[in-house]
Parts: C-alpha cells; structure tokens; sequence
C-alpha cells in the first residue's frame, strides 16, 4: 500500500480544534480536502502530519503555532477613525471587514476594538498565536 509522498494530490477529512478542545473547522459533514503537497495551500504543520499516511489511516496531530499561523503580529493592528467608514455602520468587535490596497488586493480585517472616535482593525489570522490540533483520515492518494 502506498503512503503519502511530497507532491502527492490527497483527500483528507479533519477537524480542526483549540488546544481547549473547541472545534473551528470539519470537514466532516462534506467533501473531504484534496490538495497537492507542497504547494503552500495549507500551513505547513498540516501537510507535514500528512506525509507517510496510507489511505484509511487515523490520527491526531498537534500542530505548533510557528507550524500554523504564526504569531500574532503588532505591526497588523490599525487604528482608523470612525468618519472612514460607511455612515450606516455599526462597528462591532468581533466584525469582518475587507480594505482594498490601491492595486486592487483585498486585506481581511476583524474589528478588535471600538473607541468612540476610531476603532481597531486586526489583520492577523484568526488562528494567528495559536497551537491547533487535527483529527486526520487519509480518504486518498491520486
């Protein structure tokens, strides 16, 4: 039986949780994930604790945060000021938002604070500075 080798496409199902044991991602209830090795879609940790699997195998990894998200960065907190954004806008902590650089990028952002003349914008991962860990099952080697 063949095991997972660098630049295999795989079907894998996971469940993503905390290190408190809260669930923030399955696959469970669809398709599993297929991604190819190596090509830096998934964090690194995760493609690592996928290598060598045979199909049909089982098991739990913990995935440091340096293997994850990485840190949560200062540098990525903003300050803007409430008359930038949209009049009807009731920010809250917590609320996605998405900034548009002059070439056209999107940037994701999560409202980290509110103040009553500006507010906060996170551009962290959410998982950013956290260890994870997965409940993995190979489903498939292509």
């Amino acid at each position: 039986m063949s095991q997972v080798k660098e630049k295999d496409t795989v079907k894998v199902h996971y469940t993503g949780k905390l290190n408190n044991g809260q669930v923030f991602d399955s696959s469970l209830e669809r398709e599993p994930l297929e991604f190819t090795l190596g090509e830096g879609m998934l964090i690194p940790g995760f493609e690592k604790a996928v290598i060598d699997m045979k199909v049909n195998d089982k098991k739990t990894v913990e995935i440091p945060v340096h293997e994850a998200y990485g840190d949560v960065q200062d540098e990525l907190f903003h300050k803007v000021d409430k008359a930038q954004l949209p009049q009807d806008m009731e920010p809250q902590v917590g609320l996605g938002l998405v900034s548009k650089s002059e070439d056209g990028r999107e940037h994701q952002f999560r409202i980290a604070e509110v103040n009553e003349d500006h507010i906060v914008v996170d551009g962290n991962h959410p998982l950013a500075g956290q260890d994870l860990v997965f409940d993995l099952e190979l489903v498939e080697i292509k």
